[in-house]
């Protein structure tokens, strides 16, 4: 019997999802636990993986869709199955179902035309560049224009409004050979004297992880009180107890577990041991009660093409600096190919954002909820230094601590910064706990 496929919850916070790719067509086979499609999350490309055994008979969300949990993407069922009235009640104006007296059914759902019909071709485009207005089947029932993410990625780069391309493909799809030989129109001109139209800005939808961004950062900057704590560390003692290891693990070679020790790898142990020393920074706010986490799990900010997201460094008090080294190494590489796991990338009990790769000296970052604080880690700038009586050359570490003033108090923040402080001023426990 023919059952619908709802989107599934791919991650705690998820309330849509994009279907990235199907990996089924129409007419395969699907057995248990088989991988489907891929979705695009607030966190991440998720897999979606089949619960039920059958033929794939219709995908009702081709690739491109946006679908709010719950609503059907597929049907499975037994093979020849008529499903048209199940599609019809899903409301699936693009999807068809697979037919055994019907042609097969495409990867989209949908049947192709039959072979004696002509196949549809772009509209004409004028010499100018600019697209042919779009056709009204590239524009589904509920307003979106019928194109998947690579689509829209060509559309992007060269600058065109997909709301003008005409969709050869199957029921007004716009694929990627609509696009591929367009150019954008040129820039409007104007003559002396005349007002001119202001050039159109190019726009970029929304991608899921964005939409998440904007909505948990606009909620922790409008319900968190913030208030933030600044210090300048002398980061000469870490530069040289840097150098120190990176010189032991290039002499070990193909043994050392990592190449190399990174700046923020010596602050994220150096943290791990200030939030054991002063708790009170390592909790939460709750209606009921202040949560003072016995855990120390530090989310790193790690910069992908779609924004950021936090992959969290489990009981980083307890690893050694290397081991953090080549866990943060890991975590972020997987998360720049978007392969973290939802679990990976929560519940995590205090956050570190560094841009100083970037050249910042320092900046204040929005704490991420639940969490009660986050640190902003500038970069290590080399400035003259007071030592003694005498100016000489020096290096300096910029760091701004956001805290959640419901959780952390001032004088609380400030204890913490102040065993950062000593720690990183200091760095040999940073080896030895």
């Amino acid at each position: 019997m023919a059952k619908l496929l709802d989107m599934p919850k791919l991650s705690p916070t998820m309330e849509e999802g994009q279907i990235a790719t199907w990996h089924k067509k129409v007419g395969d086979a699907v057995v248990v636990d088989e991988l489907l499609a891929e979705v695009e999350t607030d966190k991440a490309t998720m897999e979606f993986r089949s619960f039920d055994k059958g033929t794939l008979l219709a995908i009702l969300a081709p690739a491109g869709s946006i679908v709010k949990l719950g609503q059907p993407v597929a049907i499975v069922g037994e093979a020849g199955e008529d499903v048209t009235a199940m599609v019809a009640s899903a409301g699936a104006g693009a999807a068809a179902p697979a037919a055994t007296s019907a042609p097969t059914a495409t990867a989209e759902g949908a049947a192709p035309a039959p072979a004696a019909a002509p196949a549809a071709v772009p509209a004409a485009v004028p010499s100018t560049g600019a697209p042919a207005p779009a056709s009204p089947s590239s524009v589904g029932a509920d307003g979106r224009l019928k194109a998947s993410p690579y689509v829209r990625k060509i559309a992007r780069e060269k600058g065109l409004e997909l709301g003008g391309v005409a969709g050869s493909g199957p029921n007004g799809r716009i694929v990627a050979r609509d696009v591929e030989g367009l150019s954008a129109a040129p820039a409007a001109t104007t003559k002396a004297g005349e007002a001119g139209a202001l050039a159109e800005p190019e726009r970029r939808p929304l991608s899921m992880m964005r939409k998440a961004i904007a909505r948990r950062l606009t909620e922790s900057k409008q319900t968190v009180p913030h208030f933030y704590l600044s210090v300048d560390v002398d980061a000469d003692p870490l530069h040289e107890l840097r150098e120190r290891l990176n010189a032991d693990l290039a002499a070990l070679g193909e043994r050392a577990p990592v190449s190399k020790v990174s700046f923020n790898d010596l602050v994220v142990k150096a943290v791990a041991i200030a939030l054991v020393q002063v708790p009170e920074c390592n909790a939460q706010f709750t209606p009921e009660a202040i949560l003072v986490h016995r855990r120390v799990d530090v989310s790193v900010a790690v910069a992908v093409e779609d924004g950021l997201v936090t992959p969290v460094v489990r009981d980083a008090d307890k690893k050694g600096v290397a081991a953090i080294a080549q866990e943060i190494r890991e975590l972020a590489g997987r998360a720049k190919s978007k392969k973290l796991t939802p679990a990976e990338m929560s519940n995590g009990t205090f956050s570190i954002s560094n841009l100083g790769m970037f050249g910042i000296d320092d900046f204040a970052a929005v704490i991420n909820p639940p969490e009660g604080a986050i640190l902003a880690v500038g970069q290590v700038r080399r400035e003259p230094v007071v030592r003694g009586d005498a100016v000489v050359p020096g290096r300096r570490l910029g760091m701004t601590l956001s805290c959640d003033h419901r959780v952390v108090d001032g004088a609380v923040g400030a204890t913490f910064l102040k065993a950062l402080r000593t720690l990183l001023e200091h760095p040999s426990p940073i080896l030895l706990l």
